[in-house]
């Protein structure tokens, strides 16, 4: 370039991703080397480019000797820093996941590598340990080869590798499984895990299989959905495998640790990363296996674009590095069912008798012989059964109580005509905080405002009452119930890892339950029915889910564990009564093959304005039409149904449309949603729409 800076003396031109969430932009960009950045400017590294008058960071993808760009390129304007954080299977994984959901490769390197922290790349620069520097030449420039264990494989004692599994050998195929993976083979399995505390509980059976791959040499990665799951994890892990080996990927630890556990897996000094969602994505060395626990837990789904899933960026990654897939719960999502009846993983299950030795016994206040004890049951707050249960084992050890809202009481109704009592200010709903003897005065739950003067605008009646038992005020009616015992609460901002083998009462919502040590003694599940009638197409599966995670905290019956459930009798109280959680998912995933709804089909929401929506979905199907393919459509329609009686909102209010898509048409449409979605963003001719796949929460 005349009058420019000297470039490069070979490879003179840099492919240059862009950081960019505008559709247009997914795409590399040709920008020429200066001479002076030519050892720093490395596949993989940071750097700042100037596009369009502004300055963008971006990753080198590729150097090159030509452009085919047709002009004269723009020099690349800053080497952020040498380390070369963003390997090639690391972006071949980023394009597969934005492909998957129709959204862009940098949103997703957004979650996969974590913000630089300068101050540390100086201090391990200092002490010659960043990647980059000449004391690590060579480290994160290229994917190790398959063969090379890596630098940090623990191989362990050969009679510990030699030896037949513990805790897997309790499970049907768990001994194989085991016996695959420490022969350096990839075998894909979906494990029914029984127990949830106690060394034989599912943090032990992970760090097992995460053992005998390290022992054949390659390295794993662990997700789980949250802190407490990842204490537990790492725990197991620390048992088995060296301090040193295990690296902890979360966001919840800070830019710093979590920059520094990056670069630790990115030189190989570290082979097991455990951590939450973006831990999916952490370059480990030669890796022989990915694991997921609770895939059906929402903290697995990425709250940003491309709102991608783990257990599919797992799968993903499976599939392209050819490792070992344990997908784990102590249930079965209908995803995970849709897989082994596929053929894609094999089940691994305890036998029945290994079953009823390990799981607690179970009741349901609902059916008919409770009844025919205690008429009220189905109307009691706390039936007779979950009172004596509750009696019963404070005799022996702790009780759970499961709730399923926290608060107080968080949510009111009209006393006259049960009518939801909504602010006169925004339509929010009302609620009111505290124990009994405070103000009962009525708050917003949205824009916080009191309504000491409410009237019901359906019959007019000033009279409210609680319609539902927040976690709060069921500790509260407990204590009284209980006297002399103590009541520990766990939700919302205040969750309790664990819980000491004391004889206390445990009162905790839905997802909250801390562990004991020696486990329950019993278990009361409250609420069973509020959680069947959310109008979501999951709430039986998720209700199941829930219920499955907190028996699995209890002793086994023949140390007296008791879970007692309070639900109308259908087919999730049945599958917890048998403790069949693959028999329920068998038959959810039926009814929804019958219906055509996901998981036996994947679903696309187009939510905006109306007439972006409708121009969008339109030029969606004029393409896929050009290719003998129509998806099936709903919508669009009103995002939020709002009352009869309430202000209809003016003509541009949110819409969505669905679009129903079958596997076999999947990839091409995907492809032709990105591309429309890209050129809507060019043209700018309409408002924007969100385009989201395989949403949960949108039916």
């Amino acid at each position: 370039m005349p009058g420019g800076p000297a470039l490069a003396p070979s490879l003179p031109v840099a492919r240059v991703l862009i950081e960019s969430s505008l559709p247009h932009l997914d795409r590399p960009f040709d920008y020429s080397v200066p001479a002076a950045f030519d050892d720093a400017a490395q596949p993989g590294v940071r750097v700042k480019v100037k596009f369009n008058g502004q300055e963008l960071g971006g990753y080198i993808l590729d150097r090159i000797a030509e452009s085919d760009a047709g002009h004269t390129l723009v020099p690349l304007h800053k080497v952020v820093s040498p380390v070369r954080v963003l390997t090639p299977g690391l972006a071949d994984l980023a394009g597969k996941v934005a492909a998957r959901y129709a959204g862009t490769i940098s949103d997703v390197l957004r979650v996969a590598i974590p913000p630089r922290v300068a101050r540390l790349e100086k201090e391990l620069a200092a002490e010659g340990t960043l990647p980059g520097s000449p004391a690590v030449s060579g480290a994160g420039a290229e994917p190790v080869p398959a063969t090379d264990p890596g630098p940090a494989a623990y191989q362990g004692p050969a009679t510990d590798r030699d030896q037949a599994p513990g805790n897997w050998s309790k499970y049907v195929s768990g001994a194989a499984f085991m016996q695959h993976l420490r022969a350096g083979e990839s075998p894909r399995a979906v494990l029914s895990a029984l127990q949830g505390f106690g060394p034989a509980g599912w943090p032990a059976l992970i760090a097992e299989a995460v053992a005998g791959v390290r022992a054949s040499g390659r390295g794993a990665v662990v997700v789980v959905p949250d802190y407490r799951d990842l204490d537990r994890v790492e725990e197991a892990l620390a048992v088995l495998l060296p301090r040193e080996d295990i690296a902890r990927l979360t966001a919840d630890d800070g830019p710093t640790p979590r920059y520094r556990n990056y670069l630790r897996v990115l030189t190989g000094s570290a082979g097991v990363v455990v951590g939450t969602r973006s831990a999916a994505y952490a370059p480990v060395h030669n890796l022989g296996l990915v694991v997921c626990w609770d895939d059906g837990d929402d903290l697995h789904i990425e709250q940003r674009s491309p709102y991608a899933h783990t257990r599919d960026v797992l799968l993903l990654r499976a599939d392209q590095e050819r490792a070992a897939c344990l997908l784990a719960a102590h249930t079965r999502s209908t995803e995970l069912e849709r897989l082994v009846e596929a053929g894609w993983a094999r089940p691994v299950e305890a036998g029945r008798q290994e079953v009823r030795r390990t799981v607690p016994r179970v009741v349901n206040t609902a059916d008919s012989f409770e009844q025919e004890r205690d008429p009220l049951a189905r109307i009691a707050r706390l039936p007779g059964a979950a009172w004596r249960a509750a009696k019963e084992g404070l005799e022996r050890g702790p009780v759970l109580v499961q709730v399923a809202r926290s608060g107080y009481a968080p949510s009111l109704v009209c006393d006259s005509c049960r009518e939801p009592a909504r602010c006169p200010a925004c339509s929010g709903p009302l609620a009111v905080a505290g124990a009994a003897g405070s103000p009962a005065v009525p708050h917003c739950r949205w824009c916080s405002a009191s309504a000491p003067d409410w009237r019901c605008s359906h019959c007019t009646s000033p009279r409210l009452r609680r319609s539902a038992t927040g976690v709060m005020r069921t500790a509260e009616e407990l204590g009284r119930a209980f006297p002399g015992k103590p009541v520990v609460t766990s939700s919302g901002d205040h969750v309790k890892a664990t819980v000491p083998d004391t004889k206390s009462l445990v009162v905790a919502t839905i997802g909250a339950e801390p562990v004991a040590a020696g486990g329950y003694a019993a278990a009361l599940l409250l609420d069973g029915d509020s959680l069947l009638r959310r109008e979501n197409l999951r709430a039986g599966e998720d209700a199941v889910r829930r219920w499955f995670n907190a028996a699995a905290l209890v002793r086994p019956a023949r140390e007296g564990g008791l879970v007692v459930i309070t639900a109308d009798d259908t087919a999730g109280v049945g599958a917890l009564l048998r403790w069949d959680a693959g028999g329920y998912a068998r038959r959810e995933l039926a009814l929804r093959q019958e219906l055509q709804l996901p998981p036996a089909v994947r679903i696309a929401s187009v939510t905006g304005g109306r007439t972006a929506v409708v121009h969008f979905t339109e030029a969606i199907d004029q393409q896929l039409a050009r290719q003998g393919i129509h998806l099936r459509a709903a919508g669009p329609a009103p995002l939020v149904l709002t009352d009869a009686r309430a202000p209809r909102r003016d003509a541009g209010e949110d819409v969505r449309t669905l679009l129903f898509i079958p596997y076999a048409q999947a990839a091409e449409a995907t492809r032709v949603m990105r591309a429309v979605k890209a050129a809507a963003a060019a043209r700018r001719s309409d408002d924007p729409v969100q385009l989201r796949l395989d949403g949960v929460d949108v039916l």
